[in-house]
């Protein structure tokens, strides 16, 4: 390569790059430093890059004072449980539609993409007063049933397209081997499935940790928020503590993190073997 050619390259492509990066980037570590700095710095010296003198007292106060880890916990319950009942909801139905064929099918998944188009906020109101009369309001029953109506019909299309790329011969051998239909798919559909159920279960994992309309419109008592609800109320109206909210949102981070810099292998090849289906 040639000194013009890395120039356009670096003019063209890294310098965009690295700009968007930066300003990506730029307001997580911005929090990150907020989270580490004395309420006292944070006012006095609000534009310095760097912590004076660093303390992880925010983080204590959030945990403990806020009740952020009664938000985590929360969080965690709702995101774990919805996670749960879309993987075995979506591969099933999935699976039908891989496997079975019958009149208004290619209907049928268009319209499970078309519920994507659908506003959150219009189904809100319907929500409420459906979990009003189930006496379900503050319940995280509520919000597990609403994230998973909300998750299966877009991870239904995803496993049908995972659960396409295996050969219907692998599990017609299993049911000549003695295994029925279910047991076809726990034993031999399953194993084989991996990078999709790991995509399919970041993705709605990420959706319930972050989700914050719903939550906010279903859960009134405060020994129920989730994350979202619990940051947002962090936020009063005279008074807000700047680096307790920064630590939470830290803390708020940190499982996302995680999850995605252990899947995500998964998810790159999960996603190509979705859209090669």
């Amino acid at each position: 390569m040639n000194k013009q050619k890395r120039i356009d390259r670096l003019l063209t492509f890294n310098l965009p790059l690295l700009v968007m990066l930066a300003f990506t980037l730029f307001p997580l570590y911005w929090t990150i430093n907020t989270a580490f700095k004395h309420e006292g710095d944070i006012v006095k010296r609000p534009l310095g890059y760097i912590p004076a003198s660093p303390t992880i007292d925010n983080f204590v106060t959030a945990w403990t004072n806020v009740g952020f880890s009664t938000y985590f916990k929360n969080s965690l319950i709702v995101g774990v449980c919805t996670v749960f009942i879309v993987l075995i909801l979506s591969t099933l139905s999935g699976y039908a539609l891989s496997r079975y064929k019958f009149k208004g099918k290619r209907a049928f998944l268009l319209m499970l993409l078309c519920t994507q188009f659908i506003p959150r906020s219009m189904l809100i109101i319907p929500l409420f007063i459906i979990f009003k009369h189930m006496g379900l309001i503050s319940n995280p029953l509520s919000l597990i049933i609403t994230y998973a109506a909300v998750e299966i019909p877009f991870t239904t299309v995803l496993m049908n397209g995972f659960i396409s790329n295996v050969p219907r011969e692998l599990e017609e051998a299993a049911m000549v081997d003695g295994c029925n239909k279910l047991q076809a798919i726990r034993y031999v559909i399953f194993p084989l499935l991996v990078p999709g159920i790991v995509a399919t279960s970041v993705f709605t994992f990420i959706y319930t940790w972050n989700e914050f309309l719903i939550a906010l419109m279903l859960t009134n008592q405060q020994g129920k928020f989730t994350l979202p609800v619990g940051l947002s109320y962090m936020m009063g109206e005279f008074n807000i503590n700047y680096g307790a909210l920064a630590a939470g949102s830290v803390i708020a981070l940190i499982p996302a993190v995680l999850m995605f810099a252990y899947a995500q292998k998964h998810l790159v090849n999960g996603m190509g073997g979705s859209v090669k289906g």
